[in-house]
């Protein structure tokens, strides 16, 4: 995949690691920046690529919550439609 680079194995321990830096808070550049220093270019491309991986799982996840929202509660149009109507309703009644 990447030329020259022997990639970690998924469940390896050097990715099991930066899964759990994965989780910390905040995610910034200081959590990372002392790997980042200390490490050689081929562990640095393989935490990166974990961090790709990490990044894409989370998306699948978001896109599956908001398919899943939007047919429970529709589109934008839909949900702002129903908060006129029921606004409208309330002055009304």
């Amino acid at each position: 995949m990447v030329p020259g680079v022997t990639l970690t194995e998924k469940e390896s321990r050097e990715a099991m690691f930066v899964r759990r830096l994965g989780r910390k808070s905040p995610q910034n550049f200081e959590l990372y920046g002392q790997f980042v220093e200390t490490r050689p270019p081929e562990v640095l491309t393989n935490i990166a690529i974990c961090l790709i991986h990490q990044t894409n799982y989370l998306l699948d996840q978001q896109l599956r919550r908001l398919e899943k929202d939007f047919l429970e509660q529709g589109g934008l149009r839909e949900r702002m439609f129903k908060v006129r109507l029921n606004h409208r309703n309330r002055r009304q009644g």
